[in-house]
């Protein structure tokens, strides 16, 4: 039985209709579990009240780096209520996000600090976006003592030496659709590399399907192949590796669904 470690499970793309047909897919596709992923304030909300009324969800909440701006001196003290609710398993998604610049750097490193030192407070661990920022992600984890924490990085989609430093810091590197694209042999490399019990799986939901539904709305039913292709990259079975991925997650935040 596979989790989803990082999906999003509400928004424009995802109508309440429609909601329960999704989970119902990855149920029956054998996912067991999911942690759900605010953006904002209010998404995080809205996701920490999806989580409370379904047993195989957990939330993980935060201002995501495209939503930095938003971020205010109510933000943090409102975010910590809704963290400190016992369904609530990961500070974020927080990061950076050097690529679109959706929010000012300045905006971003601020939310990522506080976020960070939030995590502190809450003793939750953090779930963290990095895109084009890779030096900036590390240093800053390491300037605000992530490691007390530790936390996830999702999407891995950076190399082996980044991988490393990310696993000194106590950090897991879940792994996405991206795994199945063509060229991503840096990638591979550090999916083949890392231990088999710092790895997680994922979908980052509604983004970035697996090969073969690339270009089609992703969902949690498809985390199956991102798992049968790290299954085949480490040479082991995807039961294995369903079964390691669901106790690594259960390791870092205590929690995984019953089965």
């Amino acid at each position: 039985m596979l989790v989803d470690a990082h999906c999003h499970l509400l928004g424009s793309h995802l109508e309440e209709q429609r909601l329960q047909a999704t989970l119902d897919r990855a149920r029956a596709a054998g996912v067991s579990g999911f942690v759900a992923v605010g953006t904002d304030l209010e998404d995080s909300r809205e996701v920490l009240e999806l989580a409370r009324a379904t047993p195989d969800i957990r939330a993980c909440l935060g201002v995501h780096p495209h939503a930095a701006k938003t971020w205010e001196a109510g933000t943090s003290p409102a975010l910590e209520e809704l963290l400190r609710d016992p369904s609530a398993r990961f500070v974020g998604e927080t990061g950076l996000d050097w690529h679109y610049d959706f929010s000012s750097r300045e905006a971003q490193e601020l939310a990522f600090r506080e976020q960070i030192r939030l995590a502190r407070r809450v003793c939750k661990p953090l779930m963290v976006h990095t895109r084009e920022a890779p030096e900036d992600t590390l240093r800053i984890l390491e300037e605000e003592g992530a490691e007390e924490v530790r936390g996830i990085i999702h999407c891995f989609s950076e190399d082996l030496p980044f991988a490393r430093r990310a696993l000194d810091l106590g950090f897991y590197l879940s792994f996405s659709g991206i795994l199945t694209f063509k060229k991503t042999e840096a990638i591979q490399e550090a999916a083949v590399w890392a231990p088999l019990n710092r790895i997680l799986v994922e979908t980052d939901a509604p983004y970035l399907a697996p090969f073969p539904h690339r270009g089609k709305t992703n969902e949690p039913a498809f985390v199956t192949f991102v798992a049968a292709q790290l299954a085949r990259l480490r040479g082991i079975s995807p039961t294995a590796l369903a079964a390691a991925t669901t106790r690594n997650l259960e390791e870092l935040c205590g929690w995984a669904p019953s089965f």
